[in-house]
């Protein structure tokens, strides 16, 4: 946290010993619940340590720097069969669901055959209704769909390309 100029001393909250970074792991996405001011949820989109995805919803702690790690709620796991691919943005719809970007589990050429399946949840924007733990497909068939947007009407996927060609996909909601 920065305040007036100043990094804070203690981080909000650090999952450093829970997060892989081999490939494109990491900690790839960040999404505060529409209604955090009364209720204090967000959540996180990492890889493990074991190179899978996995979302899981943090709560902040009385002090409103400071996040509960005891709080960790596990909502997403996927096996990721590589280190690419990962997708990992998170951000909540119009509709108050968690859209998850992920990848098609790496490779070049879609070598595990995810794309057009629609019985994974790889190559897929992934919808979790945060609150009954529901889970649905939004959409299917993409790459590695590391960011996206959403202005109320329309979803703008950022899909990563092979080779020399990237593609912008629009989904009407």
């Amino acid at each position: 946290i920065v305040e007036n100029g100043t990094v804070l001393g203690t981080p909000f909250l650090d999952i450093t010993g829970l997060v892989g970074t081999t490939g494109e792991g990491g900690l790839l996405g960040l999404a505060f619940h529409p209604g955090y001011g009364s209720n204090g949820r967000f959540f996180v989109s990492y890889t493990d340590k074991s190179g899978d995805s996995r979302v899981v919803e943090y709560a902040v702690s009385a002090d409103p720097d400071i996040a509960t790690p005891g709080s960790a709620r596990p909502l997403l796991f996927v096996d990721q069969p590589a280190s690419n691919h990962n997708g990992g943005m998170i951000a909540f719809g119009p509709d108050g669901k968690l859209y998850v970007g992920l990848g098609d589990g790496g490779g070049s050429g879609d070598a595990f055959n995810q794309g057009q399946r629609s019985d994974t949840l790889l190559a897929t924007i992934t919808r979790l209704d945060v609150d009954s733990g529901q889970t649905s497909l939004f959409a299917y068939g993409v790459r590695n769909p590391w960011r996206f947007s959403v202005d109320g009407q329309r979803f703008y996927i950022g899909d990563v390309g092979q080779g020399s060609r990237e593609e912008v996909d629009v989904i009407s909601t």
